[in-house]
Protein backbone atom coordinates (compact mmCIF):
# COMPACT_ATOMS: atom_id res chain seq x y z
CA UNK A 1 0.00 0.00 0.00
CA UNK A 2 1.66 3.10 -1.66
CA UNK A 3 1.42 6.33 -0.12
CA UNK A 4 0.43 9.57 -2.17
CA UNK A 5 1.88 12.58 -0.53
CA UNK A 6 5.74 12.17 -1.84
CA UNK A 7 7.73 14.88 -2.43
CA UNK A 8 7.08 15.15 -5.86
CA UNK A 9 3.00 15.10 -5.49
CA UNK A 10 3.48 17.74 -3.05
CA UNK A 11 4.91 20.15 -5.43
CA UNK A 12 2.95 19.04 -8.08
CA UNK A 13 0.57 21.79 -7.54
CA UNK A 14 3.31 24.31 -9.09
CA UNK A 15 2.23 26.27 -12.29
CA UNK A 16 3.99 24.34 -14.28
CA UNK A 17 2.46 21.07 -12.99
CA UNK A 18 -0.92 22.66 -13.11
CA UNK A 19 -0.98 23.94 -16.43
CA UNK A 20 0.73 20.88 -17.90
CA UNK A 21 -2.49 19.01 -16.44
CA UNK A 22 -4.96 21.21 -17.58
CA UNK A 23 -2.86 21.07 -21.20
CA UNK A 24 -3.49 17.20 -21.42
CA UNK A 25 -6.57 17.90 -20.99
CA UNK A 26 -7.51 20.25 -22.74
CA UNK A 27 -5.72 18.53 -25.69
CA UNK A 28 -8.09 15.69 -25.37
CA UNK A 29 -10.82 17.47 -25.53
CA UNK A 30 -10.17 20.28 -28.13
CA UNK A 31 -10.27 17.32 -30.38
CA UNK A 32 -13.37 15.86 -28.89
CA UNK A 33 -15.10 19.24 -29.77
CA UNK A 34 -13.84 20.20 -32.72
CA UNK A 35 -15.06 16.83 -33.72
CA UNK A 36 -18.77 17.85 -31.95
CA UNK A 37 -18.77 21.53 -33.47
CA UNK A 38 -17.71 19.86 -37.10
CA UNK A 39 -20.65 17.76 -37.41
CA UNK A 40 -23.54 19.68 -35.16
CA UNK A 41 -24.51 21.64 -38.09
CA UNK A 42 -24.90 18.53 -39.92
CA UNK A 43 -26.67 16.92 -37.62
CA UNK A 44 -28.78 19.87 -37.02
CA UNK A 45 -29.96 19.76 -40.26
CA UNK A 46 -30.28 16.09 -40.61
CA UNK A 47 -32.91 16.13 -37.62
CA UNK A 48 -34.70 19.26 -37.06
CA UNK A 49 -35.51 20.69 -33.47
CA UNK A 50 -38.04 18.44 -32.47
CA UNK A 51 -35.51 15.36 -32.25
CA UNK A 52 -32.82 17.17 -30.85
CA UNK A 53 -35.87 18.06 -28.23
CA UNK A 54 -36.96 15.08 -27.06
CA UNK A 55 -32.92 13.74 -26.76
CA UNK A 56 -32.30 16.73 -24.80
CA UNK A 57 -35.45 15.46 -22.63
CA UNK A 58 -33.97 12.03 -22.14
CA UNK A 59 -30.81 13.35 -21.26
CA UNK A 60 -31.99 15.54 -18.74
CA UNK A 61 -33.60 12.44 -16.87
CA UNK A 62 -30.99 10.53 -17.34
CA UNK A 63 -29.30 13.33 -15.85
CA UNK A 64 -31.28 13.76 -12.94
CA UNK A 65 -30.87 10.24 -11.84
CA UNK A 66 -27.21 10.50 -12.06
CA UNK A 67 -26.46 13.32 -10.09
CA UNK A 68 -27.61 10.77 -7.19
CA UNK A 69 -26.44 7.18 -8.34
CA UNK A 70 -23.17 7.66 -6.59
CA UNK A 71 -24.54 8.89 -3.61
CA UNK A 72 -21.16 11.66 -4.43
CA UNK A 73 -18.88 9.52 -2.76
CA UNK A 74 -16.76 9.66 -5.99
CA UNK A 75 -15.79 13.21 -4.70
CA UNK A 76 -13.90 11.78 -1.75
CA UNK A 77 -11.79 9.68 -4.00
CA UNK A 78 -9.40 12.36 -4.19
CA UNK A 79 -9.10 13.16 -0.57
CA UNK A 80 -7.09 10.25 1.31
CA UNK A 81 -3.47 10.36 1.50
CA UNK A 82 -3.69 6.45 1.35
CA UNK A 83 -4.25 5.86 -2.60
CA UNK A 84 -5.66 2.31 -0.77
CA UNK A 85 -8.49 3.86 1.09
CA UNK A 86 -9.02 5.57 -2.41
CA UNK A 87 -9.10 2.32 -4.15
CA UNK A 88 -11.54 1.11 -1.56
CA UNK A 89 -14.16 4.00 -2.36
CA UNK A 90 -13.51 3.68 -5.99
CA UNK A 91 -14.99 0.06 -5.61
CA UNK A 92 -17.18 1.24 -3.24
CA UNK A 93 -18.60 3.68 -5.16
CA UNK A 94 -18.96 1.35 -8.74
CA UNK A 95 -21.07 -1.13 -6.53
CA UNK A 96 -23.63 1.99 -5.10
CA UNK A 97 -23.90 2.80 -8.44
CA UNK A 98 -24.51 -0.37 -10.22
CA UNK A 99 -27.65 -1.05 -7.60
CA UNK A 100 -28.89 2.11 -8.16
CA UNK A 101 -29.51 1.67 -11.77
CA UNK A 102 -31.13 -1.22 -11.29
CA UNK A 103 -33.47 0.45 -8.99
CA UNK A 104 -34.74 2.30 -11.75
CA UNK A 105 -35.66 -0.07 -13.55
CA UNK A 106 -39.44 -0.69 -12.32
CA UNK A 107 -39.34 3.42 -11.68
CA UNK A 108 -38.90 3.97 -15.31
CA UNK A 109 -41.38 1.28 -15.93
CA UNK A 110 -43.97 2.33 -13.86
CA UNK A 111 -43.89 6.09 -14.12
CA UNK A 112 -42.34 6.61 -17.91
CA UNK A 113 -46.07 7.44 -19.56
CA UNK A 114 -46.85 9.55 -16.85
CA UNK A 115 -43.61 11.45 -17.05
CA UNK A 116 -43.92 11.32 -20.91
CA UNK A 117 -47.92 12.85 -20.79
CA UNK A 118 -46.79 15.36 -17.96
CA UNK A 119 -44.14 17.11 -20.21
CA UNK A 120 -46.31 17.15 -23.28
CA UNK A 121 -44.10 15.03 -25.00
CA UNK A 122 -45.65 11.58 -25.67
CA UNK A 123 -43.05 10.37 -28.04
CA UNK A 124 -40.38 10.38 -24.62
CA UNK A 125 -42.81 7.47 -23.42
CA UNK A 126 -40.60 4.96 -26.11
CA UNK A 127 -37.16 5.85 -25.18
CA UNK A 128 -37.19 6.19 -21.51
CA UNK A 129 -36.48 2.04 -21.10
CA UNK A 130 -32.47 3.44 -22.21
CA UNK A 131 -32.38 5.80 -18.69
CA UNK A 132 -31.41 2.22 -16.31
CA UNK A 133 -28.72 1.48 -19.01
CA UNK A 134 -27.35 4.80 -20.04
CA UNK A 135 -26.81 5.23 -15.73
CA UNK A 136 -24.87 2.02 -15.41
CA UNK A 137 -22.30 3.32 -17.78
CA UNK A 138 -22.54 6.74 -16.25
CA UNK A 139 -24.87 8.40 -17.65
CA UNK A 140 -24.94 10.59 -21.09
CA UNK A 141 -21.23 12.32 -19.51
CA UNK A 142 -18.16 11.62 -20.65
CA UNK A 143 -17.60 8.44 -18.76
CA UNK A 144 -18.49 6.82 -15.24
CA UNK A 145 -17.58 9.64 -12.89
CA UNK A 146 -16.26 7.58 -10.32
CA UNK A 147 -13.53 6.39 -13.27
CA UNK A 148 -12.34 9.68 -14.62
CA UNK A 149 -11.96 10.94 -10.61
CA UNK A 150 -9.80 7.75 -10.15
CA UNK A 151 -7.91 8.85 -13.18
CA UNK A 152 -7.75 12.02 -11.88
CA UNK A 153 -6.32 10.69 -8.74
CA UNK A 154 -3.58 8.92 -10.07
CA UNK A 155 -2.99 11.58 -12.70
CA UNK A 156 -3.70 9.67 -15.74
CA UNK A 157 -4.71 13.31 -17.38
CA UNK A 158 -3.80 11.54 -21.07
CA UNK A 159 -5.75 8.34 -20.54
CA UNK A 160 -8.92 10.45 -20.10
CA UNK A 161 -8.23 13.00 -22.84
CA UNK A 162 -8.11 9.99 -25.18
CA UNK A 163 -10.76 7.60 -23.99
CA UNK A 164 -13.03 11.48 -24.36
CA UNK A 165 -11.69 11.37 -28.60
CA UNK A 166 -12.62 7.92 -28.81
CA UNK A 167 -16.07 8.48 -27.36
CA UNK A 168 -16.83 11.40 -29.37
CA UNK A 169 -15.93 10.31 -32.69
CA UNK A 170 -17.91 6.86 -31.99
CA UNK A 171 -21.26 8.90 -31.51
CA UNK A 172 -20.27 11.56 -33.96
CA UNK A 173 -19.98 8.66 -36.62
CA UNK A 174 -22.68 6.72 -35.45
CA UNK A 175 -24.90 9.75 -35.45
CA UNK A 176 -24.16 10.78 -39.14
CA UNK A 177 -24.21 7.49 -40.28
CA UNK A 178 -28.06 6.84 -38.74
CA UNK A 179 -28.89 10.44 -40.54
CA UNK A 180 -27.49 10.13 -43.70
CA UNK A 181 -29.19 6.66 -43.70
CA UNK A 182 -33.05 8.02 -43.67
CA UNK A 183 -33.33 7.56 -40.23
CA UNK A 184 -33.72 11.30 -38.96
CA UNK A 185 -36.15 10.13 -36.24
CA UNK A 186 -35.97 10.98 -32.49
CA UNK A 187 -34.57 7.09 -31.88
CA UNK A 188 -31.88 7.48 -35.18
CA UNK A 189 -30.47 10.49 -32.85
CA UNK A 190 -30.79 8.64 -29.49
CA UNK A 191 -29.40 5.30 -30.93
CA UNK A 192 -26.33 7.29 -32.30
CA UNK A 193 -25.67 9.36 -29.90
CA UNK A 194 -25.68 7.12 -26.75
CA UNK A 195 -23.11 5.15 -27.91
CA UNK A 196 -19.90 7.08 -27.22
CA UNK A 197 -21.67 7.30 -23.76
CA UNK A 198 -21.25 3.59 -23.67
CA UNK A 199 -17.69 3.43 -25.25
CA UNK A 200 -15.65 5.69 -23.11
CA UNK A 201 -16.58 4.40 -19.97
CA UNK A 202 -15.36 0.44 -20.68
CA UNK A 203 -12.98 1.76 -22.84
CA UNK A 204 -11.61 3.94 -19.29
CA UNK A 205 -12.60 1.04 -17.37
CA UNK A 206 -10.52 -1.35 -19.09
CA UNK A 207 -7.22 0.71 -18.68
CA UNK A 208 -7.66 1.30 -15.22
CA UNK A 209 -8.13 -2.38 -14.43
CA UNK A 210 -5.17 -3.41 -16.59
CA UNK A 211 -3.10 -1.10 -14.85
CA UNK A 212 -4.46 -0.97 -11.15
CA UNK A 213 -5.67 -4.39 -10.58
CA UNK A 214 -2.97 -5.68 -8.57
CA UNK A 215 -3.54 -2.57 -6.03
CA UNK A 216 -7.17 -3.03 -6.13
CA UNK A 217 -6.39 -7.06 -5.29
CA UNK A 218 -4.23 -6.52 -2.40
CA UNK A 219 -6.41 -3.56 -0.98
CA UNK A 220 -9.84 -3.37 -1.64
CA UNK A 221 -11.64 -5.44 1.19
CA UNK A 222 -15.47 -5.16 2.32
CA UNK A 223 -14.77 -4.08 5.64
CA UNK A 224 -12.10 -1.29 4.27
CA UNK A 225 -15.12 -0.01 1.98
CA UNK A 226 -17.10 0.27 4.81
CA UNK A 227 -15.14 2.11 6.75
CA UNK A 228 -14.48 4.63 4.20
CA UNK A 229 -17.78 5.42 3.04
CA UNK A 230 -18.88 6.02 6.90
CA UNK A 231 -15.91 8.49 6.94
CA UNK A 232 -17.20 10.36 4.17
CA UNK A 233 -20.63 10.15 5.36
CA UNK A 234 -21.24 13.81 4.51
CA UNK A 235 -20.68 13.31 0.37
CA UNK A 236 -23.51 10.95 0.90
CA UNK A 237 -25.67 13.33 3.48
CA UNK A 238 -25.19 17.03 2.15
CA UNK A 239 -23.28 16.37 -1.48
CA UNK A 240 -25.86 13.63 -2.78
CA UNK A 241 -29.10 16.22 -2.08
CA UNK A 242 -26.96 19.08 -3.13
CA UNK A 243 -25.84 17.28 -6.68
CA UNK A 244 -29.87 16.19 -6.83
CA UNK A 245 -31.00 20.26 -6.64
CA UNK A 246 -28.09 21.17 -8.77
CA UNK A 247 -29.26 18.88 -11.59
CA UNK A 248 -32.69 19.47 -11.35
CA UNK A 249 -32.21 23.15 -11.60
CA UNK A 250 -30.10 22.40 -14.89
CA UNK A 251 -32.89 20.06 -16.58
CA UNK A 252 -35.38 22.38 -15.12
CA UNK A 253 -35.37 24.84 -18.16
CA UNK A 254 -35.98 21.94 -20.63
CA UNK A 255 -38.91 20.22 -18.57
CA UNK A 256 -40.85 23.48 -18.29
CA UNK A 257 -39.91 24.65 -21.62
CA UNK A 258 -41.56 21.84 -22.99
CA UNK A 259 -44.87 21.57 -20.53
CA UNK A 260 -45.50 25.33 -21.57
CA UNK A 261 -43.75 25.56 -25.32
CA UNK A 262 -42.88 22.39 -27.21
CA UNK A 263 -40.19 20.18 -27.90
CA UNK A 264 -39.09 22.47 -30.26
CA UNK A 265 -38.41 24.79 -27.91
CA UNK A 266 -36.35 22.63 -26.02
CA UNK A 267 -34.47 21.73 -29.29
CA UNK A 268 -33.85 25.32 -29.91
CA UNK A 269 -32.48 26.02 -26.01
CA UNK A 270 -30.24 22.08 -25.93
CA UNK A 271 -27.95 23.71 -29.37
CA UNK A 272 -27.93 26.59 -27.76
CA UNK A 273 -26.33 25.14 -24.45
CA UNK A 274 -24.54 23.07 -26.56
CA UNK A 275 -22.69 26.24 -28.14
CA UNK A 276 -22.27 28.22 -24.77
CA UNK A 277 -21.10 24.74 -23.28
CA UNK A 278 -18.19 24.69 -26.13
CA UNK A 279 -15.92 27.01 -23.74
CA UNK A 280 -16.66 25.50 -21.02
CA UNK A 281 -16.07 21.90 -21.84
CA UNK A 282 -12.89 22.66 -23.79
CA UNK A 283 -10.93 25.08 -20.99
CA UNK A 284 -13.58 24.82 -17.69
CA UNK A 285 -14.03 21.05 -17.54
CA UNK A 286 -10.22 20.97 -17.48
CA UNK A 287 -9.29 23.30 -15.29
CA UNK A 288 -12.16 21.86 -12.87
CA UNK A 289 -10.97 18.43 -13.12
CA UNK A 290 -7.13 19.29 -12.71
CA UNK A 291 -8.32 22.29 -10.18
CA UNK A 292 -9.94 19.80 -7.63
CA UNK A 293 -6.54 17.12 -7.77
CA UNK A 294 -3.81 20.40 -7.23
CA UNK A 295 -6.02 22.34 -4.60
CA UNK A 296 -6.37 19.40 -2.63
CA UNK A 297 -2.90 19.32 -2.01
CA UNK A 298 -2.53 22.99 -2.68
CA UNK A 299 -4.76 23.34 0.71
CA UNK A 300 -2.49 20.49 3.21
CA UNK A 301 0.56 22.99 1.81
CA UNK A 302 -1.20 26.02 2.51
CA UNK A 303 -0.70 27.90 -0.85
CA UNK A 304 -4.44 27.83 -1.50
CA UNK A 305 -5.15 31.35 -1.96
CA UNK A 306 -2.49 31.75 -4.44
CA UNK A 307 -3.44 28.95 -6.61
CA UNK A 308 -6.80 29.96 -6.32
CA UNK A 309 -6.31 33.78 -7.29
CA UNK A 310 -4.11 32.08 -10.57
CA UNK A 311 -7.00 29.86 -11.59
CA UNK A 312 -9.33 32.64 -11.13
CA UNK A 313 -7.57 35.21 -13.47
CA UNK A 314 -6.63 32.47 -16.27
CA UNK A 315 -10.11 31.58 -16.34
CA UNK A 316 -11.32 35.15 -16.65
CA UNK A 317 -8.34 35.83 -19.79
CA UNK A 318 -9.74 32.60 -21.83
CA UNK A 319 -13.47 33.43 -21.38
CA UNK A 320 -14.49 36.85 -20.88
CA UNK A 321 -13.81 37.45 -24.65
CA UNK A 322 -15.32 34.62 -26.95
CA UNK A 323 -18.36 34.25 -24.69
CA UNK A 324 -18.83 38.27 -24.71
CA UNK A 325 -18.62 38.16 -28.65
CA UNK A 326 -21.49 35.49 -28.79
CA UNK A 327 -23.94 37.82 -27.30
CA UNK A 328 -23.05 40.04 -30.05
CA UNK A 329 -23.14 37.71 -32.99
CA UNK A 330 -25.32 34.64 -31.64
CA UNK A 331 -28.38 35.25 -33.64
CA UNK A 332 -25.93 35.90 -36.70
CA UNK A 333 -23.51 32.56 -36.06
CA UNK A 334 -27.06 30.23 -36.10
CA UNK A 335 -28.09 31.38 -39.36
CA UNK A 336 -25.30 31.28 -41.13
CA UNK A 337 -24.17 28.14 -39.86
CA UNK A 338 -27.38 25.72 -38.56
CA UNK A 339 -30.03 27.52 -40.97
CA UNK A 340 -32.81 29.48 -41.11
CA UNK A 341 -34.84 27.63 -38.74
CA UNK A 342 -32.56 27.47 -35.95
CA UNK A 343 -32.41 31.04 -35.62
CA UNK A 344 -34.50 31.23 -32.47
CA UNK A 345 -31.44 29.46 -30.97
CA UNK A 346 -28.98 32.19 -31.59
CA UNK A 347 -31.40 34.65 -29.74
CA UNK A 348 -31.26 32.48 -26.59
CA UNK A 349 -27.77 31.93 -26.57
CA UNK A 350 -27.46 36.30 -27.28
CA UNK A 351 -29.35 36.10 -24.21
CA UNK A 352 -28.12 33.68 -22.11
CA UNK A 353 -24.33 34.72 -22.53
CA UNK A 354 -24.29 37.30 -19.44
CA UNK A 355 -25.33 34.32 -16.89
CA UNK A 356 -22.40 32.02 -18.74
CA UNK A 357 -19.49 34.52 -17.95
CA UNK A 358 -20.45 34.00 -14.16
CA UNK A 359 -20.69 30.69 -14.73
CA UNK A 360 -17.75 29.57 -16.55
CA UNK A 361 -15.51 31.26 -13.82
CA UNK A 362 -16.81 30.18 -10.96
CA UNK A 363 -18.17 26.60 -11.98
CA UNK A 364 -14.35 25.14 -12.65
CA UNK A 365 -13.33 26.09 -9.18
CA UNK A 366 -16.64 25.32 -7.43
CA UNK A 367 -14.21 21.64 -6.77
CA UNK A 368 -13.31 24.04 -3.65
CA UNK A 369 -16.64 23.18 -1.43
CA UNK A 370 -15.17 19.98 -1.95
CA UNK A 371 -11.50 20.43 -1.31
CA UNK A 372 -12.61 22.50 2.38
CA UNK A 373 -15.31 19.86 2.64
CA UNK A 374 -17.76 22.42 3.04
CA UNK A 375 -20.46 20.36 1.66
CA UNK A 376 -23.01 22.44 3.97
CA UNK A 377 -22.39 25.89 2.05
CA UNK A 378 -23.10 23.48 -1.42
CA UNK A 379 -26.60 21.91 -0.18
CA UNK A 380 -27.91 26.19 0.81
CA UNK A 381 -26.46 27.47 -2.48
CA UNK A 382 -27.94 25.16 -4.57
CA UNK A 383 -31.26 25.45 -2.73
CA UNK A 384 -30.98 28.95 -4.21
CA UNK A 385 -29.80 28.33 -7.59
CA UNK A 386 -32.96 25.41 -8.18
CA UNK A 387 -35.65 27.83 -7.09
CA UNK A 388 -34.12 30.88 -9.16
CA UNK A 389 -34.15 28.70 -11.93
CA UNK A 390 -37.26 27.06 -11.91
CA UNK A 391 -39.13 30.41 -11.56
CA UNK A 392 -37.37 32.21 -14.04
CA UNK A 393 -38.49 29.45 -16.62
CA UNK A 394 -42.14 29.18 -14.76
CA UNK A 395 -42.66 33.41 -14.95
CA UNK A 396 -41.87 32.83 -18.15
CA UNK A 397 -44.26 30.45 -19.73
CA UNK A 398 -46.93 32.02 -17.31
CA UNK A 399 -46.23 35.04 -19.18
CA UNK A 400 -46.23 33.03 -22.59
CA UNK A 401 -42.98 34.53 -23.78
CA UNK A 402 -39.59 32.10 -23.96
CA UNK A 403 -37.60 35.19 -24.65
CA UNK A 404 -39.02 36.44 -21.25
CA UNK A 405 -38.19 33.19 -19.82
CA UNK A 406 -34.67 33.28 -21.19
CA UNK A 407 -33.92 36.88 -19.62
CA UNK A 408 -34.85 35.75 -16.26
CA UNK A 409 -32.81 32.72 -16.29
CA UNK A 410 -30.21 34.51 -17.17
CA UNK A 411 -30.17 37.48 -14.65
CA UNK A 412 -30.54 35.34 -12.03
CA UNK A 413 -27.82 32.46 -13.21
CA UNK A 414 -25.73 35.80 -12.93
CA UNK A 415 -26.28 36.60 -9.64
CA UNK A 416 -25.96 33.34 -8.15
CA UNK A 417 -23.10 32.48 -9.70
CA UNK A 418 -21.27 35.66 -9.01
CA UNK A 419 -22.16 35.13 -5.49
CA UNK A 420 -20.39 31.68 -5.96
CA UNK A 421 -17.43 33.21 -7.17
CA UNK A 422 -17.98 35.70 -4.14
CA UNK A 423 -17.37 33.09 -1.96
CA UNK A 424 -14.55 30.84 -3.32
CA UNK A 425 -12.90 34.51 -3.46
CA UNK A 426 -13.34 34.60 -0.11
CA UNK A 427 -12.64 31.42 1.60
CA UNK A 428 -9.27 30.53 -0.29
CA UNK A 429 -8.27 34.20 0.96
CA UNK A 430 -7.24 35.67 -2.57
CA UNK A 431 -6.60 39.61 -3.33
CA UNK A 432 -9.63 41.61 -4.71
CA UNK A 433 -7.11 43.89 -5.75
CA UNK A 434 -5.47 41.26 -8.19
CA UNK A 435 -9.04 39.76 -9.13
CA UNK A 436 -10.56 43.19 -9.64
CA UNK A 437 -7.83 43.94 -12.01
CA UNK A 438 -7.91 40.99 -14.16
CA UNK A 439 -11.46 41.68 -14.70
CA UNK A 440 -11.25 45.47 -15.82
CA UNK A 441 -8.28 44.74 -17.90
CA UNK A 442 -10.30 41.79 -19.86
CA UNK A 443 -13.56 44.40 -20.26
CA UNK A 444 -10.95 46.86 -21.19
CA UNK A 445 -9.71 44.79 -24.15
CA UNK A 446 -12.87 42.99 -25.68
CA UNK A 447 -14.54 47.00 -25.62
CA UNK A 448 -13.37 48.19 -28.64
CA UNK A 449 -13.67 44.38 -30.56
CA UNK A 450 -17.15 43.94 -29.53
CA UNK A 451 -18.17 47.52 -30.68
CA UNK A 452 -16.93 47.44 -33.73
CA UNK A 453 -18.60 44.06 -34.93
CA UNK A 454 -21.44 45.70 -33.32
CA UNK A 455 -20.98 48.78 -35.33
CA UNK A 456 -20.43 46.19 -38.94
CA UNK A 457 -23.92 44.61 -37.86
CA UNK A 458 -25.57 47.99 -37.73
CA UNK A 459 -24.25 49.01 -41.75
CA UNK A 460 -24.12 45.84 -43.47
CA UNK A 461 -26.70 43.43 -44.04
CA UNK A 462 -24.89 40.13 -44.60
CA UNK A 463 -24.79 38.02 -41.31
CA UNK A 464 -21.50 36.04 -42.37
CA UNK A 465 -19.37 39.09 -42.67
CA UNK A 466 -20.00 39.59 -39.35
CA UNK A 467 -19.56 36.51 -38.17
CA UNK A 468 -16.10 36.04 -40.43
CA UNK A 469 -15.10 39.34 -38.84
CA UNK A 470 -16.05 37.99 -35.01
CA UNK A 471 -13.98 34.78 -35.50
CA UNK A 472 -11.28 36.05 -36.62
CA UNK A 473 -10.96 38.79 -33.86
CA UNK A 474 -11.30 35.78 -31.72
CA UNK A 475 -8.57 34.29 -32.92
CA UNK A 476 -6.36 37.06 -32.79
CA UNK A 477 -7.24 37.66 -29.19
CA UNK A 478 -5.78 33.81 -28.42
CA UNK A 479 -2.44 34.70 -30.60
CA UNK A 480 -2.21 37.54 -28.41
CA UNK A 481 -2.87 35.61 -24.90
CA UNK A 482 -0.81 32.70 -26.14
CA UNK A 483 2.11 34.71 -27.77
CA UNK A 484 4.23 33.90 -24.81
CA UNK A 485 2.94 31.00 -23.30
CA UNK A 486 5.67 28.33 -23.71
CA UNK A 487 2.40 25.86 -22.97
CA UNK A 488 1.08 26.81 -26.07
CA UNK A 489 3.30 24.37 -27.84
CA UNK A 490 2.49 21.75 -25.55
CA UNK A 491 -1.06 22.11 -26.51
CA UNK A 492 -0.31 21.90 -30.64
CA UNK A 493 1.86 19.15 -30.04
CA UNK A 494 -0.04 17.40 -27.48
CA UNK A 495 -3.23 17.92 -29.78
CA UNK A 496 -1.60 16.56 -32.98
CA UNK A 497 -0.37 13.41 -30.40
CA UNK A 498 -3.54 12.60 -29.44
CA UNK A 499 -4.83 12.41 -32.95
CA UNK A 500 -2.30 9.68 -33.91
CA UNK A 501 -3.23 7.70 -31.17
CA UNK A 502 -6.88 7.72 -31.83
CA UNK A 503 -5.96 6.72 -35.75
CA UNK A 504 -3.74 3.94 -34.78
Amino acid sequence: MSDIDSPQERSSHSSASFSGDVLKLVSGTTVALMIGVLTSPVIARLFGPEPIGIFALLSSITGIFASVFTLEYELAIMLPKDIGDSANLLVGTIGISSLFSLLTVPLVWFCGPSVAHLLNAPLLAKYLWLVPLLLFFGGVTSGHPALNIWAGRTHRFTQISITRITGTITSAVATLVVGLAGFNTSGGLIAGSIVGSIVTPLMLGWQILRQDYRLFLETVRFSKIWENLKHYHKFALYSTPSALMNTVSWQAPSFLLSAFFSTATVGFFALSNQLLNVPMNLIGASFSQAFFSHATIANRDGVLATFVESTFCRLVEYSFFPILMLAVIGKDLFLVVFGTRWVEAGVYVQILSLWMVFWFVSSPMSQLVNVLEKNEFFFRWNIVALVTRVSSIWVGGILGSSYLAMIFYSVSGALVYGYLSVWIIMKAGCSWRRISKSVLQNLVIFAPAGGAVFLLKLVQPFAWVSVVVSIFLVCIYYIYRFKDEYQLRRILLRVKNLIGKVNL
